[in-house]
């Protein structure tokens, strides 16, 4: 009986062993898992920084073209402000000659009468 008792308790320690490295087995491959679950949320995040650089030279980018603009507008500011000046000339000028269109007419109208007069006299 003593032989059967070892043999048994080998069993049991061999299926022990067995269930050991079974669940050590188990645990080393969901710590591999997580390992590479967290390696590819490093690889994910070192992206998304990239990303996140390229959109802030881009905002740079933007912020310096806004800038230009900004430059360019304050000049067509001064170039407005000459046209303005320009155009109330030429508003002033224009009633300037209507005057002298209606005098030089009314001077006309004078030649005319003048030399209707004249020869019949």
């Amino acid at each position: 009986m003593a032989g059967k008792e070892g043999l048994e308790r080998d069993e049991l320690t061999e299926s022990l062993n067995d269930l050991f490295a079974n669940v050590s087995t188990m645990i080393k491959g969901e710590l591999q898992g997580t390992n590479n679950l967290l390696e590819l949320l490093e690889k994910m995040n070192l992206r998304v920084a990239e990303e996140y650089k390229g959109f802030g030279d881009v905002a740079s980018g933007l912020r310096i073209f806004v800038e230009q603009l900004k430059g360019k507008s304050n000049n067509f500011d001064e170039y407005v402000q000459q046209i303005d000046s320009i155009e109330q000339q030429v508003t002033e000028f224009e009633a300037v000659i209507s005057m002298l269109d209606k005098y030089v007419s009314m001077l006309e109208s004078k030649v005319q009468a003048a030399y209707r007069i004249s020869p019949s006299s």
